[in-house]
């Protein structure tokens, strides 16, 4: 469920200022942003299938929160924290979850998050100064996804 606390008085109701975490959970298999495949006649595609719709989806649920938030494309400096939450693999114990050290890539799946909140809560994904980044496995019955919170620093 998305939340923004301690949203400040906006200038106006029309241009509501991010100032306090926007949390939201985005369901689905976490793809990696990789390396690009060449197809031939200098053309290039991602060589992962499943990253176009993965990030369609952060989209979409990343501009419902903001919706739902009240808030606005933001130009700000960016924290951004990522837990991403990998589908339990059938061979892994029901006693105890290992970590996830296994691929993807953390670096990879963070490129694909930040292409699917570009545009949507900021305008580039060079507005973020500090990045939190994890992985784990899911626990038995948790929905794989990526738990996502984004705070705009105050401008000085």
């Amino acid at each position: 469920m998305p939340s923004l606390q301690n949203r400040t008085r906006p200038r106006s109701e029309s241009q509501k200022t991010m100032t306090a975490d926007l949390h939201f959970f985005v369901p689905g298999s976490p793809a990696p942003q990789g390396s690009k495949k060449h197809i031939g006649g200098g053309r290039m595609i991602e060589s992962s299938a499943a990253l176009k719709p993965w990030r369609n989806t952060i989209s979409t649920v990343a501009h419902q929160a903001l919706k739902d938030a009240g808030g606005q494309l933001e130009t700000g400096a960016a924290r951004l924290n990522l837990i991403f939450v990998m589908p339990r693999p059938k061979a892994t114990p029901k006693s105890r979850t290992p970590p996830a050290v296994k691929r993807p890539d953390l670096d990879k799946l963070t490129r694909a998050v930040f292409d699917g909140i570009t545009d949507i809560l900021i305008a580039d994904d060079s507005q973020i100064t500090k990045l939190g980044a994890s992985k784990v496995i899911a626990d038995i019955g948790e929905t794989p996804g990526v738990h996502i919170t984004l705070r705009i620093e105050p401008t000085p």
